[in-house]
């Protein structure tokens, strides 16, 4: 258990640090810009690498490396690759309309909490 958890924590400080390191580059390469083109690289990205992971660790049976890779780097780098895999895997198992309820919770939730937490913090902070 402590050992999986060690490797979770190695990986999600390397993931942090990769989105962190892109988001300096995308700026400097972009400069300054209102749309978020750093998040949108580092989530399709690290969504596309999840979808590699999934099937090199099946055939390779480095499925033991998941919580490293997955958890870990992918997760600290970007949660929406996890939020992408789980949404892939309701589509691949013909649960269309469960996958879009997904999508749409998951998005307009989170928007919404997140736009709420603003208000709230907006609100003690002021």
């Amino acid at each position: 258990m402590f050992s999986t958890l060690s490797l979770v924590a190695l990986g999600g400080a390397i993931g942090a640090s990769l989105r962190w390191l892109t988001g300096v580059a995308m700026l400097r390469a972009l400069g300054p810009s209102d749309f978020p083109m750093a998040i949108i690289t580092v989530n399709v990205i690290g969504s596309f690498l999840m979808g590699v992971f999934v099937v090199a660790a099946a055939h390779k049976g480095l499925t033991h490396l998941s919580p490293f890779v997955m958890t870990g780097v992918l997760g600290g780098f970007t949660t929406f690759s996890a939020f992408s895999l789980e949404t892939m895997t309701l589509i691949e198992r013909g649960q269309v309309t469960s996958a879009s309820l997904y999508i749409l919770l998951s998005v307009g939730l989170s928007v919404g909490a997140l736009a709420l937490g603003l208000i709230l913090a907006r609100g003690v902070f002021a």
